[in-house]
């Protein structure tokens, strides 16, 4: 079972981390000022993702202690692949994130629990 133990493992992982939330919504990119965030966007405190940074996390208006799914995406600018954890996301907001990403010119695919 590994979907299983993949879930089981991003459970575990968000039980031994805090969320910060460094974007909040409605703040733009650090580096691209057109792109304004549509819901709170930051990163798990004590990991590390392939950018050097902590794990990136969207944060809804659920659940948010659980994972509902996550977004791999690729940036051909950073030339990079990272996983993108949704914290008590709604359909909506998910459908509005996966928007945002794409206009962020990186392909993106979406992986539900």
């Amino acid at each position: 079972m590994a979907d299983l133990s993949f879930w089981n493992s991003i459970d575990k992982l968000l039980a031994g981390s805090k969320v910060v939330i460094d974007r909040p919504t409605g703040s733009t990119h650090p580096r691209f000022p057109e792109l304004i965030y549509p819901l709170d966007y930051g990163y798990l405190a004590g990991t590390t993702s392939v950018d050097g940074g902590g794990i990136d996390v969207w944060v809804g208006s659920g659940n948010k202690e659980q994972a509902n799914a996550v977004i791999c995406t690729v940036d051909l600018i950073k030339k990079d692949v990272e996983i993108k954890i949704l914290l008590g996301c709604t359909e909506d907001e998910i459908q509005t994130i996966l928007r945002f990403v794409e206009a962020s010119s990186m392909g993106c695919t979406l992986i539900r629990r």
